[in-house]
Protein backbone atom coordinates (compact mmCIF):
# COMPACT_ATOMS: atom_id res chain seq x y z
CA UNK A 1 0.00 0.00 0.00
CA UNK A 2 1.14 3.49 -0.89
CA UNK A 3 1.25 5.99 1.97
CA UNK A 4 0.51 9.53 0.85
CA UNK A 5 0.94 12.75 2.80
CA UNK A 6 -1.44 15.62 2.03
CA UNK A 7 -0.33 19.03 3.24
CA UNK A 8 -0.81 22.74 2.69
CA UNK A 9 -0.81 25.96 4.64
CA UNK A 10 -3.77 27.14 6.67
CA UNK A 11 -6.55 28.19 4.30
CA UNK A 12 -5.01 26.38 1.32
CA UNK A 13 -7.96 24.02 0.91
CA UNK A 14 -6.27 20.76 1.89
CA UNK A 15 -9.40 19.65 3.77
CA UNK A 16 -11.46 20.20 0.60
CA UNK A 17 -8.99 18.05 -1.36
CA UNK A 18 -9.15 15.41 1.39
CA UNK A 19 -12.95 15.31 1.13
CA UNK A 20 -12.71 14.91 -2.66
CA UNK A 21 -10.38 11.95 -2.18
CA UNK A 22 -12.79 10.42 0.34
CA UNK A 23 -15.59 10.70 -2.24
CA UNK A 24 -13.36 8.65 -4.54
CA UNK A 25 -13.13 5.98 -1.85
CA UNK A 26 -9.67 6.90 -0.59
CA UNK A 27 -9.20 6.42 3.18
CA UNK A 28 -8.06 9.70 4.76
CA UNK A 29 -6.52 10.03 8.22
CA UNK A 30 -6.83 13.52 9.77
CA UNK A 31 -3.68 14.20 11.77
CA UNK A 32 -5.09 17.17 13.70
CA UNK A 33 -8.12 15.21 14.91
CA UNK A 34 -5.91 12.26 15.85
CA UNK A 35 -3.53 14.54 17.77
CA UNK A 36 -6.44 15.83 19.86
CA UNK A 37 -7.63 12.27 20.51
CA UNK A 38 -4.16 11.09 21.53
CA UNK A 39 -3.63 14.01 23.91
CA UNK A 40 -6.91 13.03 25.54
CA UNK A 41 -6.71 9.22 25.46
CA UNK A 42 -3.10 8.03 25.09
CA UNK A 43 -1.63 7.63 28.58
CA UNK A 44 2.00 8.13 27.48
CA UNK A 45 1.16 11.34 25.62
CA UNK A 46 -1.00 12.63 28.50
CA UNK A 47 1.76 11.92 31.03
CA UNK A 48 4.37 13.66 28.89
CA UNK A 49 2.15 16.71 28.37
CA UNK A 50 1.37 16.96 32.10
CA UNK A 51 5.03 16.51 33.07
CA UNK A 52 6.05 19.39 30.82
CA UNK A 53 3.10 21.78 31.15
CA UNK A 54 1.53 20.89 34.50
CA UNK A 55 -1.50 18.87 35.63
CA UNK A 56 -3.72 21.94 35.21
CA UNK A 57 -3.77 21.44 31.43
CA UNK A 58 -6.12 18.52 32.16
CA UNK A 59 -9.16 19.91 33.96
CA UNK A 60 -11.25 17.12 35.51
CA UNK A 61 -9.39 14.60 33.37
CA UNK A 62 -10.14 16.39 30.10
CA UNK A 63 -7.58 18.32 28.08
CA UNK A 64 -8.05 22.05 28.57
CA UNK A 65 -6.88 23.27 25.19
CA UNK A 66 -7.14 26.93 26.21
CA UNK A 67 -4.89 26.32 29.21
CA UNK A 68 -2.39 24.39 27.07
CA UNK A 69 -2.44 27.09 24.39
CA UNK A 70 -1.64 29.72 27.04
CA UNK A 71 1.45 27.72 28.03
CA UNK A 72 2.85 27.38 24.50
CA UNK A 73 1.57 30.50 22.70
CA UNK A 74 4.40 32.52 21.23
CA UNK A 75 7.07 30.23 22.68
CA UNK A 76 8.93 28.35 19.95
CA UNK A 77 10.70 26.05 22.42
CA UNK A 78 7.44 24.97 24.10
CA UNK A 79 5.67 24.47 20.76
CA UNK A 80 8.57 22.31 19.58
CA UNK A 81 8.41 20.31 22.83
CA UNK A 82 4.67 19.71 22.46
CA UNK A 83 5.09 18.69 18.81
CA UNK A 84 7.88 16.28 19.80
CA UNK A 85 5.46 14.56 22.20
CA UNK A 86 2.47 14.39 19.88
CA UNK A 87 3.76 14.01 16.31
CA UNK A 88 5.56 10.65 16.77
CA UNK A 89 2.40 9.24 18.37
CA UNK A 90 0.31 10.52 15.44
CA UNK A 91 2.71 8.95 12.93
CA UNK A 92 2.57 5.65 14.82
CA UNK A 93 -1.25 5.76 14.87
CA UNK A 94 -1.29 6.50 11.12
CA UNK A 95 1.02 3.56 10.40
CA UNK A 96 -1.23 1.17 12.34
CA UNK A 97 -4.36 2.60 10.70
CA UNK A 98 -2.84 2.44 7.19
CA UNK A 99 -1.96 -1.24 7.71
CA UNK A 100 -5.68 -1.95 8.16
CA UNK A 101 -6.78 -0.22 4.93
CA UNK A 102 -7.58 -2.20 1.80
CA UNK A 103 -7.60 0.64 -0.75
CA UNK A 104 -4.47 0.87 -2.97
CA UNK A 105 -3.30 3.97 -1.10
CA UNK A 106 -4.04 5.80 2.14
CA UNK A 107 -3.69 9.50 2.87
CA UNK A 108 -2.71 11.43 5.98
CA UNK A 109 -3.88 15.04 5.93
CA UNK A 110 -1.55 17.19 8.03
CA UNK A 111 -0.72 20.89 8.13
CA UNK A 112 2.73 20.21 9.58
CA UNK A 113 4.82 17.98 7.35
CA UNK A 114 7.66 20.00 5.85
CA UNK A 115 8.53 21.52 9.23
CA UNK A 116 9.72 18.37 10.99
CA UNK A 117 10.82 15.94 8.27
CA UNK A 118 7.53 14.09 8.82
CA UNK A 119 7.14 13.97 5.04
CA UNK A 120 9.96 11.41 4.86
CA UNK A 121 7.67 8.65 6.16
CA UNK A 122 5.42 8.92 3.08
CA UNK A 123 5.84 7.34 -0.34
CA UNK A 124 4.40 10.44 -2.00
CA UNK A 125 3.46 13.94 -0.85
CA UNK A 126 0.67 16.10 -2.28
CA UNK A 127 0.86 19.82 -1.51
CA UNK A 128 -2.15 22.08 -1.89
CA UNK A 129 -0.70 25.40 -3.00
CA UNK A 130 -2.22 28.84 -2.68
CA UNK A 131 -0.69 32.32 -2.30
CA UNK A 132 -0.50 33.56 1.27
CA UNK A 133 -2.73 36.60 0.69
CA UNK A 134 -5.60 34.40 -0.55
CA UNK A 135 -5.11 31.90 2.28
CA UNK A 136 -5.18 34.65 4.92
CA UNK A 137 -8.35 36.16 3.42
CA UNK A 138 -10.05 32.75 3.39
CA UNK A 139 -9.24 32.09 7.05
CA UNK A 140 -10.35 35.59 8.08
CA UNK A 141 -13.71 34.99 6.39
CA UNK A 142 -14.03 31.38 7.58
CA UNK A 143 -13.12 31.98 11.23
CA UNK A 144 -14.21 35.61 11.62
CA UNK A 145 -10.78 36.70 12.82
CA UNK A 146 -8.43 39.59 12.07
CA UNK A 147 -5.41 39.30 9.78
CA UNK A 148 -2.93 39.44 12.67
CA UNK A 149 -4.59 36.43 14.33
CA UNK A 150 -4.15 34.42 11.13
CA UNK A 151 -0.54 35.51 10.75
CA UNK A 152 0.16 34.43 14.33
CA UNK A 153 -1.21 30.97 13.53
CA UNK A 154 0.89 30.68 10.38
CA UNK A 155 4.11 31.79 12.05
CA UNK A 156 5.11 28.22 12.93
CA UNK A 157 4.16 26.71 9.59
CA UNK A 158 6.62 26.04 6.78
CA UNK A 159 6.86 28.46 3.89
CA UNK A 160 5.01 27.80 0.65
CA UNK A 161 8.41 27.17 -0.95
CA UNK A 162 9.27 24.49 1.62
CA UNK A 163 5.92 22.76 1.10
CA UNK A 164 6.38 22.82 -2.68
CA UNK A 165 9.93 21.49 -2.31
CA UNK A 166 8.71 18.26 -0.65
CA UNK A 167 5.79 17.75 -3.07
CA UNK A 168 5.61 14.96 -5.61
CA UNK A 169 2.25 16.38 -6.73
CA UNK A 170 0.83 19.89 -6.43
CA UNK A 171 -2.79 21.00 -6.42
CA UNK A 172 -3.17 24.69 -7.31
CA UNK A 173 -6.04 26.18 -5.33
CA UNK A 174 -5.77 29.87 -6.15
CA UNK A 175 -8.86 30.00 -8.36
CA UNK A 176 -6.88 29.77 -11.61
CA UNK A 177 -7.63 26.07 -12.18
CA UNK A 178 -10.53 23.77 -11.34
CA UNK A 179 -9.82 21.53 -8.35
CA UNK A 180 -11.67 18.37 -9.37
CA UNK A 181 -9.67 17.67 -12.58
CA UNK A 182 -6.39 18.18 -10.66
CA UNK A 183 -7.45 15.80 -7.89
CA UNK A 184 -8.67 13.20 -10.38
CA UNK A 185 -5.37 13.38 -12.27
CA UNK A 186 -3.32 12.85 -9.10
CA UNK A 187 -5.64 10.06 -7.99
CA UNK A 188 -5.10 8.33 -11.34
CA UNK A 189 -1.33 8.70 -11.11
CA UNK A 190 -1.28 7.28 -7.58
CA UNK A 191 -3.33 4.26 -8.67
CA UNK A 192 -0.91 3.69 -11.57
CA UNK A 193 2.05 3.86 -9.18
CA UNK A 194 0.50 1.14 -7.02
CA UNK A 195 -0.27 -1.01 -10.06
CA UNK A 196 3.22 -0.73 -11.58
Amino acid sequence: MLRVGLTGGIGSGKSVVARMLQVLGVPVFEADAEAKTLMQQDAAVRDAVMARFGAEVYANGALDRTQLASKVFGNDEEIAALNAMVHPAVRKAFAAWADEQTFPYAVMEAAIMAENDGYRSFDRVVTVSCPEAIRIQRVMERDGVEEEAVRTRTRHQASEEDRLRIAHFTVKNDGSELLIPQVLAIHGQLLKLVAS
